[in-house]
């Protein structure tokens, strides 16, 4: 038998060229799962983007940025570099931009040492957005409870549910319920004005909520807050003495002290004064105008006030 050269076409056993191979389809599921795999591998993937094409998004969790805090970041920062990487989505109106979702004292100590950010990028609609931002707020053991509060007042006012509260919170209904009852008794500039108040408790903030009912309160309050010397205190000394101002009962006001009435005689001359108060009559002869009246009074006072006196009965009777 011949033997086949190399160069040969490989021939069936009907004597035609042989098919060539189909190559193999990988199932529809697997696509899927290879896809599925590496679309959670670039969400997890670290990486690096300069911060001017960061937008903000979602609501605000912080009522005020400690200065100091944030300087010391920077430091550290600066220092050891950024070790835990930020959350960001793809912005969806303007390609090439990220809208941040959480970490945003992180990106502004980087915008201000300008240095790019370590981000992971995920693919977030606004649900689940804030329920990222949420439940990483749990975390942090800085944010204080009128913070978190705040918070959930926010997402009351833009429509969540109490389930998506409670589960951007990590907390359950009850717990829900009593703190919208205090993030939505105050509104978000005044909360702003004061900030996190870390040491400050429910109960505290409830007692606060209840004075600032009354208008009266409310008005002293304000005035207190536009005074310079307020924005040397933190955030503690700020709540502390707002409720002091509010509690604090305005006091009686004293009525003006009766003018004296003076007494003249035919002439027009000055004689004595003569005042009416809460206390009785009292009357004053100067000494230096008198001419010696004050000193004869002084002796017939007895007789004078018995005759008057007098007068005064009959005239009573009278009536």
């Amino acid at each position: 038998m011949a033997r086949k050269g190399i160069l040969t076409t490989n021939l069936n056993q009907s004597g035609g060229a042989a098919k060539p191979e189909k190559p193999r389809m990988m199932p529809r599921g697997a696509v899927g799962a290879l896809q599925s795999s590496l679309s959670k591998l670039q969400e997890n993937a670290v990486q690096e983007i300069d911060c001017s094409l960061i937008d903000d998004a979602g609501l605000k969790d912080r009522l005020g940025m400690d200065s100091e805090a944030q300087r010391q970041l920077v430091e550290s920062l600066r220092t050891y570099g950024q070790q835990v990487p930020i959350l960001l989505r793809p912005h969806a109106k303007e390609p090439g931009r990220f809208e941040i979702v959480y970490g945003r004292r992180r990106l502004m100590a980087l915008k201000e040492l300008g240095q790019p950010v370590k981000a992971m990028v995920r693919q977030l609609d606004d649900h689940a957005l804030v329920l990222a931002q949420g439940q990483e707020n749990t975390s942090r053991q800085d944010l204080s409870f009128i913070e978190k509060a705040s918070f959930a007042a926010q997402l009351k006012e833009a429509d969540y549910d109490r389930e998506t509260i409670a589960a951007a919170l990590s907390i359950d209904q009850p717990m829900v319920t009593r703190m919208l009852k205090v993030g939505t008794a105050f509104s978000l500039p005044f909360l702003r004005q004061i900030g996190s108040a870390p040491k400050i408790g429910r109960d505290r903030w409830m007692t606060l909520a209840e004075a600032l009912k009354d208008k009266a309160a409310t008005s002293r309050a304000s005035t207190f807050m536009n005074r310079p010397e307020f924005l040397t205190l933190d955030s503690d000394q700020r709540f502390e003495a707002v409720l002091k101002h509010v509690q604090k009962k305005p006091s009686a006001s004293k009525p003006a002290a009766a003018k004296p009435r003076t007494l003249r005689d035919a002439a027009g001359k000055a004689l004595a004064d003569v005042r009416l108060t809460n206390r009785g009559v009292t009357l004053n002869i100067p000494s230096r105008t008198a001419d010696g009246f004050d000193a004869w009074f002084e002796t017939n006072a007895e007789t004078l006030i018995t005759e008057l006196h007098d007068r005064w009965k009959n005239e009573r009777s009278e009536d």
